[in-house]
């Protein structure tokens, strides 16, 4: 999918990311436009999900405002221009720190991959006998390399974060983690919905705080499953963007080539797993 971006009045386009554009006003803040581009295993798919784009932003809001007490975000205004409006936000500049921040409750993807070689996820040792969407004893920390564009994410363990990030910051980014996954995970269940992992993205604003910055417990960045039919032992039922990981997964697709176009219907499921995310957790309709 051609990653063009909307020219909007009074703003200048900076880049654009797998999923988002970014543009400045020239008077310190930003405006980030969510598109409606969708991305799995780092490459962005030719194929774009209708209104994707307002539904991760509008639900971000939601979790911003939500956990804003255990930390700050990145966010002046929704007031945005009109060809953006309800898909776009204005914020501050962050200092983004070089490490994806994952939590992880439960066993599955690429945590599940590494517990079948050596019963642990980034360093981590976990108990024997677990299974792919166990619960796991308690939430553990999985920070990640974030890649250039294009390059795949490598899960590291938590020394060698703190060999990035230093030892006092890489504490209170793992503490800030947990407690907003935690957070999250116990208001998600009172929805019905278990939080089964999620990435979180943090920096420094212009006074030295610590902000969340990026998006924050969206499909694209966190596995939302059906606590109802939660039943450790192989996939399960979700509300994010696994449906176009497995399909992808069983096309023949080769992955060192260029993905293939997703078929109406897989668009179609995926659009109405995000809307149904957006719906159960908020108690909006979009």
């Amino acid at each position: 999918m051609s990653r063009t971006f909307i020219e909007i009045p009074e703003w200048t386009h900076i880049r654009s990311g797998k999923v988002r554009d970014l543009y400045t006003n020239g008077i310190g803040e930003l405006l980030i436009v969510a598109s409606d581009r969708i991305s799995a295993f780092d490459y962005v798919l030719p194929t774009p999900i209708p209104r994707k784009g307002e539904l991760l932003t509008q639900l971000s809001n939601f979790w911003f405002d939500k956990l804003e007490e255990i930390v700050p975000h990145h966010i002046l205004s929704t007031d945005v221009p009109e060809v953006v409006a309800r898909r776009a936000v204005i914020v501050k500049p962050l200092q983004m720190f070089p490490v994806e921040c994952v939590a992880r409750g439960y066993l599955t993807g690429s945590g599940w991959s590494e517990y079948q070689k050596s019963q642990s996820v980034c360093g981590i040792a976990l108990p024997a006998g677990l299974l792919d969407g166990s619960k796991l004893p308690e939430p553990i920390f999985t920070p990640a390399t974030k890649a250039e564009d294009g390059e795949h994410d490598e899960n590291i363990t938590f020394d060698q974060a703190t060999e990035i990030l230093g030892v006092d910051l890489a504490n209170a980014l793992r503490d800030l983690t947990l407690a907003l996954y935690s957070a999250a995970h116990d208001f998600a269940a009172t929805r019905g919905i278990i939080l089964a992992d999620t990435k979180f993205e943090f920096g420094l604003d212009g006074e030295g705080n610590i902000c969340l910055g990026d998006e924050a417990l969206t499909p694209d960045s966190s596995r939302f499953w059906d606590a109802s039919h939660w039943q450790p032992g192989g996939a399960q039922p979700s509300f994010d963007k696994q449906f176009v990981r497995d399909w992808l997964l069983q096309s023949g697709w080769d992955r060192n080539s260029t993905p293939p176009e997703l078929p109406a219907a897989v668009v179609d499921k995926t659009q109405e797993r995000y809307s149904s995310a957006y719906q159960l957790l908020t108690g909006r309709e979009i």
